[in-house]
């Protein structure tokens, strides 16, 4: 029997690639789409590639779902949760940045699993309430889960380079083409979001508190997808390593150990992390790359809520890159 799902915050780039997800998922019905500012257009006005795919409009207003999806601004989820009575029984899965730290992981009797299924899968399983990873987040710590697992990280040195999509859907000085194109910045250099959250996941592993990650995000020329690349310390032979990645990937459907060069292409519009590893001497490489929209967001959340309604993790993410 179909679950029902309700989304707040469907008009930016997250919104609609949930809507994408969910109209096609066979075990859901999407009950509605909120929209203050958009509520009663169709919501192929806004999302054009639903075009002949769904007859769904945005809504102003709610109803009892099995599950919520939060996709608004950071920040704006607790106002919400606080602002609005959600049915205890409803299941919430918040993509935005609110509950992810174990100091603010709770509202109210709502508490929030981290979730990042490569890690804590079982407990997302018996949750209640979600808070999906940051996009660059996930990417960084698929590339570094299993060296952590192995208490093997000591001192990182992380850069990544993320599309314009990761600014999200509204204008601003450094998502517009014009700037964008033919162009590369450096931002929140050693100060990104995304570290605190890095940080206590990789404490869960190698709790002898001895990390150091710096990192550096870079603004792309391009609109989807993130490339990772962490440069450590490391003794063990790219033989050794392999095995080890392998291991600890093995039962995950979604994140790759790749012995071949690792690109974009293979993971834009796709739920999948590819990771590749190189080594000179004792230094270690690890690259990782997803799509920030979907593994590092709404695909990410279907994987989540098909783990919370007991389906395939799979279930509904059958996606193809777009290789040309």
């Amino acid at each position: 029997m179909a679950i029902t799902a309700g989304i707040i915050g469907g008009a930016g780039y997250t919104g609609g690639e949930l809507i994408r997800l969910l109209i096609h998922h066979p075990e859901v019905h999407v009950a509605f789409v909120h929209s203050r500012s958009n509520a009663g257009k169709p919501v192929s006005s806004v999302h054009q590639d639903l075009i002949g795919d769904t007859d769904l409009t945005f809504s102003g207003e709610m109803q009892d779902t099995d599950v919520l999806f939060l996709c608004l601004g950071h920040g704006e989820s607790k106002k919400f949760l606080a602002e609005n009575t959600i049915a205890s029984a409803t299941r919430i899965i918040d993509l935005a940045n609110d509950f992810r730290l174990a100091a603010t992981s709770s509202i109210g009797s709502r508490q929030f699993v981290y979730g990042l299924p490569e890690l804590n899968r079982e407990a997302i399983r018996t949750a209640q309430n979600i808070a999906n990873p940051g996009c660059f987040a996930t990417a960084i710590q698929v590339g570094l889960l299993p060296l952590a697992k192995a208490g093997l990280l000591t001192d990182i040195y992380t850069t990544g380079i993320t599309g314009s999509t990761g600014a999200g859907q509204s204008l601003s000085a450094t998502s517009h083409f014009s700037w964008r194109a033919n162009n590369i910045q450096a931002y929140k250099t050693l100060n990104h979001q995304h570290l605190g959250e890095i940080g206590e996941s990789l404490l869960q592993l190698q709790p002898a508190n001895n990390i150091d990650l710096s990192f550096v995000p870079w603004r792309g020329d391009f609109t989807r997808g993130i490339f990772i690349s962490s440069t450590l310390h490391c003794d063990l032979s790219i033989e050794e390593l392999i095995v080890l990645y392998k291991e600890f990937y093995k039962d995950h459907p979604f994140t790759h150990v790749s012995t071949d060069p690792v690109f974009l292409k293979q993971v834009v519009n796709t739920n999948k992390a590819v990771i590749g590893l190189e080594k000179a001497g004792s230094k270690l490489v690890v690259h990782s790359a997803i799509d920030n929209l979907l593994k590092g967001a709404s695909g990410q959340a279907v994987q989540n809520m098909n783990l919370l309604f007991g389906f395939s993790e799979q279930l509904g993410l059958g996606l193809k890159a777009v290789a040309f």
